[in-house]
């Protein structure tokens, strides 16, 4: 919340509508726990055979 300009831009427009700090920390965690758990439930892309015989 202090350095990275697009979450300068989110603070502020969360402000604009009354939120408090509070409130825009847990819209944050809740951003970036579904942002880590997208990551989680991926499904690894088969490897081609000739590469995973190298």
């Amino acid at each position: 919340m202090r350095t990275h300009q697009p979450t300068l831009d989110y603070v502020r427009c969360r402000t604009a509508e009354g939120k408090s700090k509070r409130e825009i920390i847990r819209c944050l965690e809740r951003f970036v726990a579904r942002e880590i758990f997208g990551y989680f439930c991926r499904v690894p892309k088969p490897t081609r055979p000739e590469q995973a015989s190298a």
